[in-house]
């Protein structure tokens, strides 16, 4: 076998492996997670597994519909490791998303998971946005199930009159969520006001406008 040979087969390897990064595999049975620890890894140290029970285990937190509160008339509940520290190093999570009628779940990303969606109840419109700028949208109605790539842009609309739920599944223990609106005109501290103006052609009073809305209420 050439050194080429070899160099590639190396190069072709190494492709291979990045192509199919996820949530690193785990070396034992379980590590649940202890965040209390303060050791800084990636992902959370573990617990010892003598004090292990099966409440690490279990989360009954999506048994329900969640309260929609905001104005966008939609509500996450999330299942991952950070309600379920059993999750730690197995690379799998729950959500469950509760939607109004005219409930939005914004524009967003998850920058460490596939998402795929799976209709409990309703109909709602959804949508990813290839790094090409093509919007890839379908509706969906109970039972049916919609996948959204792992760091595209995406969203669910319920436009109907009745109230509307899913249970999303994700390939990270804890796979983060970036509001494109949020991360973009209420970050701290700020994005600069003249990187927005230019960016989405829009003037001072507008920029204001915005960013009114969408700051964080208080309780």
């Amino acid at each position: 076998m050439t050194a080429k040979t070899l160099i590639f087969l190396f190069i072709f390897s190494i492709a291979i492996s990045i192509a199919l990064a996820s949530d690193p595999d785990t070396l034992q049975d379980l590590c649940v997670a202890l965040p209390s620890s303060g050791v800084k890894v990636n992902g959370f140290a573990c617990k010892n597994e003598a004090n292990v029970t099966a409440t690490d285990f279990f989360f009954d937190g999506i048994s329900k519909p969640g309260v929609i509160n905001n104005t966008v008339k939609s509500v996450v509940t999330a299942a991952n490791v950070e309600k379920i520290p059993g999750l730690n190093t197995l690379g799998v999570s729950f959500s469950r998303i509760d939607y109004a009628a005219g409930g939005l779940n914004p524009p967003h990303t998850h920058p460490r998971a596939t998402e795929i969606v799976f209709v409990l109840e309703g109909e709602l419109d959804v949508g990813f946005i290839t790094t090409a700028n093509k919007l890839i949208s379908k509706t969906i109605k109970k039972g049916e199930v919609f996948v959204f790539p792992k760091g595209l842009v995406h969203f669910q609309k319920n436009n109907g009159d009745e109230s509307a739920a899913v249970i999303s599944a994700f390939s990270s223990q804890l796979p983060g969520t970036l509001s494109i609106a949020a991360a973009l005109f209420t970050s701290t501290p700020a994005v600069p006001d003249d990187v927005l103006k230019q960016t989405f052609q829009i003037g001072s009073k507008e920029l204001d406008k915005i960013k009114t809305k969408l700051a964080p209420k208080k309780n």
